[in-house]
């Protein structure tokens, strides 16, 4: 198939994030899919192809993708080392597509690579008859090559522990003629009387005493959580033409594993045919478990029912490739029939995150304008346009205040993205630090919204890079029709992120999904409910369980015990942690840059950040953020009037944004911002101090949402 006609029928597909199943339905339990080709096509010319296969589910009316497995270089019969995990409803015909491809570069999408075919069956047709065998499909025709697809089947065990290896070889037999082997692993399972692939390790290049990275798998997925179950693990040599050479393997189980929790453990690398024919044969090496640990996988809701917070903050591009607000082609016009795309995916994002957000009080910025009273341009501007309170109340009030700062802003550029990324972080780091004595008490999530390409895209490499140290996952949805190609590069799905200095991530924080593959006509009365918004919140939400638990995982730090319940709404309630008697104070900050020169939309941005070591202490200076000593009112109270010469203060009468239109004076309270009236005092330490101090709120009543 020609790859024209292929990009084509991917437009009928969702983004290739990869997204959950959810469903209102009582869910049978979660299957493990394992995968194995046979007889694809060969597209390379000089070597083979290098195959990835890819799992869509069908839901909501088109294929949506469930994940991919790893790519398997130069090989026609390709055995994938990952599984795909899906939920099973015996109840529901539950579509199921697997597409494999020949990977040629290391972009994310498949529209550029060569296809080798697709099978299409159901979740029922896998599970009944697990191994399920098929023929793979290019225009509902079987390949020349007449290739196949294998997919096991099994449940996966509700058992929560997480095992990690860290495995080595010593004195392994040398199998290239003109220099040492490159060695790596494969471990299989047991599984109906036949040996399965569960992992395969990197490949160590030109050593004969290897020592591979550590990795981790889930104890069903190696036995089942049967510790007696026998493992497999077999050493290879790599060569570059795709295959291997064996040069031993020995057996094992879980059990005897164990033994390495306390100290080294070795097993000779047997090759039974070289031990057949050479007399005094002894082995072709030895491997070594160096270490082993156990450890307990804590879910989501855990965290969620022993406390945590999760801390909703929004950004919005404000640069001038918007267009005039006043025109309806503009992305910020205002419809007083239906919302534009930036107040869609707030409402839809938010609409969810605000169930676990106690106080309702969502901080709000715009970046890429120039704000009153002087017309500089501020890449983290407050919407309600106060630096010492940028909470706005409910999603309600973030949308009140996005309408208004419309009125009072420039909108200018360029688009700058890592300012507001540090701002957060700045709020992330405060609540890491809080861990040692609180727990797992706040998580924070920044829902970025920008109509294009991000000009400080090194710059926000960096950031990003420093905040995946951090309770803090990034969410960023493209706003129109730019070519979002350069921002798929910061959803590292497959690999993690590398910033421009070499520094990687220690996990993926970041979710893109362009809008305008989930846009159909909505209207103010849906709510924010109707389909399109439904499944945007849906997609970029889907990965965020996870990255909690990736994050507290990394951290090792374990759910809070849930607080007890009110057993009325009427009751009182008493918190478990009384609430500390001054929040502590942020470090100073170094003086705010001067964005007045700041170049064009389009043009080179400056360099205000220097590029950041995850494992250094967070910078003392966001840009465009200026904290002042602790207000002595609560964050949750009114704004006080900001000093005179803040850039952030309340415009008294800013010169017009566009010919022919003045702005109003601002009003008492801006629109949006938290309501005046004082919470009452227990309430008041129920409210997060932000930022100077992030508190876990024992008493909220998490709900379960089906949408998480």
């Amino acid at each position: 198939m020609r790859r024209s006609s292929r990009k084509a029928e991917m437009s009928l597909y969702a983004p290739y994030n990869p997204v959950a199943a959810v469903t209102p339905n009582e869910c049978v339990s979660t299957v493990e899919l394992r995968i194995r080709c046979q007889n694809l096509l060969n597209k390379d010319i000089i070597s083979l192809s290098d195959p990835l296969a890819v799992v869509y589910h069908f839901q909501g009316g088109r294929w949506m993708e469930l994940g991919r497995t790893e790519m398997v270089k130069n090989s026609l019969h390709p055995v994938f080392g990952k599984s795909i995990e899906t939920k099973y409803y015996f109840e529901e015909v539950q579509k199921i597509k697997v597409s494999v491809y020949d990977i040629d570069n290391l972009t994310h999408t498949l529209t550029d690579d060569d296809f080798l075919g697709e099978m299409e069956c159901t979740l029922g047709q896998i599970v009944s008859c697990s191994p399920f065998t098929k023929h793979l499909l290019i225009n509902g025709s079987p390949t020349l090559s007449k290739s196949t697809i294998t997919i096991t089947a099994d449940e996966v065990s509700n058992a929560k522990e997480l095992v990690e290896f860290l495995f080595a070889a010593e004195d392994l037999d040398k199998k290239d003629f003109f220099g040492k082997s490159d060695p790596f692993l494969e471990i299989f399972r047991t599984h109906r009387d036949n040996w399965e692939l569960i992992h395969r390790t990197e490949v160590i290049k030109n050593n004969l005493n290897p020592r591979w990275q550590a990795f981790e798998k889930p104890m069903h997925t190696l036995c089942q959580g049967d510790h007696s179950k026998k493992l497999k693990i077999d050493c290879y040599d790599w060569n570059n033409d795709g295959t291997k050479d064996f040069i031993g393997s020995t057996c094992t189980t879980i059990e005897t594993m164990m033994g390495a929790t306390t100290k080294a453990i070795v097993w000779p690398l047997v090759n039974e045919k070289k031990a057949k024919k050479k007399k005094g044969y002894k082995d072709s090496g030895r491997l070594v478990l160096r270490s082993m640990k156990v450890t307990e996988l804590h879910t989501f809701l855990e965290y969620v029912f022993g406390g945590m917070q999760i801390n909703f903050t929004v950004a919005i591009d404000f640069t001038g490739s918007n267009g005039d607000p006043r025109q309806p082609s503009s992305l910020h016009y205002i419809d007083p029939y239906r919302p534009n795309h930036y107040m869609q995916a707030i409402r839809a994002v938010g609409n969810i995150c605000q169930d676990y957000d106690s106080d309702k009080l969502f901080p709000a910025f715009g970046f890429g304008a120039r704000i009153p009273p002087v017309m500089q341009v501020s890449h983290e501007f407050p919407l309600n346009f106060n630096m010492q309170n940028p909470h706005c109340a409910g999603i309600d009030g973030v949308l009140t205040a996005y309408q208004s700062c419309l009125h009072q802003v420039q909108l200018y550029g360029p688009t700058n993205a890592a300012p507001i990324i540090y701002q957060t972080a700045r709020f992330a780091h405060a609540a890491q630090q809080a861990e040692s004595s609180q727990g797992a008490g706040s998580y924070f999530i920044l829902l970025m919204l920008t109509d294009g390409v991000l000009s400080d895209l090194n710059d926000t490499k960096s950031a990003i890079v420093y905040a995946s140290t951090l309770p803090m996952s990034l969410i960023i949805v493209g706003v129109g029709n730019a070519d979002f190609t350069d921002m798929e590069i910061l959803d590292s799905d497959n690999c993690l992120l590398r910033a421009a200095n070499g520094n990687v991530a220690k996990r993926d924080i970041v979710q893109f999904v362009p809008f305008r593959e989930f846009y159909r006509r909505s209207s103010y009365e849906s709510g924010g409910t109707d389909a399109s918004s439904i499944e945007l919140a849906r997609h970029v939400l889907a990965e965020v369980p996870r990255q909690v638990e990736s994050y507290y995982k990394m951290r090792r730090l374990p759910p809070k015990t849930p607080p007890q319940r009110p057993a009325s709404l009427d009751q009182t309630v008493t918190p478990s942690q009384p609430p500390p008697s001054a929040p502590p104070r942020p470090p100073a900050p170094a003086k705010s840059p001067d964005y007045s020169k700041a170049p064009a939309s389009g043009s080179a941005p400056g360099q205000p950040y220097p590029n950041m070591d995850p494992n250094m202490a967070p910078p003392q200076h966001y840009p465009g953020t200026a904290p002042q000593a602790p207000p002595s009112q609560h964050p949750g109270m009114a704004p006080q009037a900001p000093p005179s010469q803040h850039p952030g203060m309340a415009p008294q009468a800013p010169p017009p944004q566009y010919s022919g239109s003045a702005p109003q004076a601002p009003p008492s309270q801006y629109p949006g911002s938290a309501p005046q009236a004082p919470p009452s005092h227990t309430q008041a330490w129920l409210h997060k101090a932000r930022p100077h101090s992030i508190q876990a709120c024992h008493t909220k009543q998490n709900p379960l949402s089906t949408h998480m």
